[in-house]
């Protein structure tokens, strides 16, 4: 498969599946940017107090609103992480199950998608805290080295600090870039051919080594793409609450229009992002298999057979299992 044909691929899947993709993944968004909108409405509440009376900005009788601000912004940030952690792990595990059967020409509902994943929800979240593991490992390295070298420089020793940060920064982008394009296949791998989460990743590498630079590309030229259509869908809703939270009254109405309209932004962008970059590395991974286990074969047969019967059988779900293919 071309590149044309993958993102054709993946937007075949979401008309075909509208419910069961785009609702669950509306769900999803939902969830994950209730919490950083609650947040971000109570802060920009505060800031407009600011804007009215400046030296409230600096004045304050017992500190609260700078502790409950900072709580406020970055509690609420630590709780939309956790959730979208838990949430967007689930969720990539049923699309990748209704793209899996999708791809055979049958369709599943988000409840029996369901009930053929939750067994492989512990591989799943083994796998995403791997990667976790992976990035925020040198990352946290690489903040302590920086704050260290800055307290032991001179004064005059800032711009080589400045210098060091860049060079880290643009060090860890190229890891982060590396190890993501690395390991792109192994949810698509743990829900599919039902491999742990170890397991998963080591054969993720291998599918990638084989067309890095073609896997890489198609990956950043699609978060490219969907993160510009995103960011039309949600900007209009996040600039809209962002000013009815600083320039509005501060009143308990103000405050929470502010915050539907943040979650709201937060939700168009994020339910489009999601099955599209699961579709995407889903077809991207049978197509890696097409061409170095001659998967296209199997698929071929599965047709046929389809064909024969006239509808896809829940046991075409068995065919992704690697023994099934022509050179395993």
């Amino acid at each position: 498969m071309g590149l044309g044909d993958i993102l054709d691929g993946t937007i075949k899947l979401i008309r075909s599946n509208p419910k069961a993709v785009l609702g669950l993944s509306a769900v999803a968004a939902l969830l994950a940017s209730v919490p950083l909108a609650v947040g971000q409405a109570f802060v920009l509440d505060t800031m407009s107090g600011a804007l009215d009376d400046p030296e409230s900005a600096y004045i304050s009788s017992d500190g609260l609103t700078g502790v409950y601000g900072i709580a406020a912004q970055y509690g609420s940030t630590l709780i939309s992480y956790a959730v979208q952690f838990v949430v967007v792990t689930l969720l990539t595990g049923v699309l990748t199950r209704i793209l899996g059967r999708a791809v055979f020409g049958g369709g599943i509902t988000a409840k029996e998608a369901w009930q053929l994943v939750k067994g492989r929800v512990p591989a799943l979240f083994g796998v995403v805290a791997l990667m976790a593991v992976i990035m925020l490992v040198p990352l946290v390295v690489m903040v302590l080295l920086i704050v260290v070298i800055a307290m032991n420089s001179s004064s005059g020793g800032a711009g080589m600090v400045l210098g060091l940060t860049l060079l880290f920064m643009v060090a860890y982008l190229g890891y982060y870039l590396f190890f993501t394009t690395r390991f792109a296949f192994a949810s698509p791998i743990v829900v599919l051919e039902s491999r742990g989460a170890i397991e998963a990743m080591r054969r993720s590498w291998q599918l990638v080594s084989g067309d890095f630079w073609r896997v890489f590309g198609i990956l950043l030229l699609t978060s490219i793409l969907v993160g510009l259509v995103a960011g039309i869908l949600s900007v209009p809703f996040t600039l809209a609450g962002t000013l009815f939270g600083m320039f509005g009254a501060g009143s308990t109405a103000t405050t929470v229009a502010s915050a539907v309209l943040i979650a709201i932004g937060g939700t168009l962008g994020s339910m489009l992002t999601y099955p599209f970059q699961a579709g995407v590395a889903g077809l991207l991974y049978a197509d890696r298999r097409m061409r170095s286990e001659a998967f296209d074969l199997v698929l071929q047969t599965a047709a046929i057979e389809q064909q024969r019967q006239g509808w896809v059988h829940a046991s075409a779900d068995e065919l992704w299992h690697p023994s099934n293919s022509a050179r395993p």
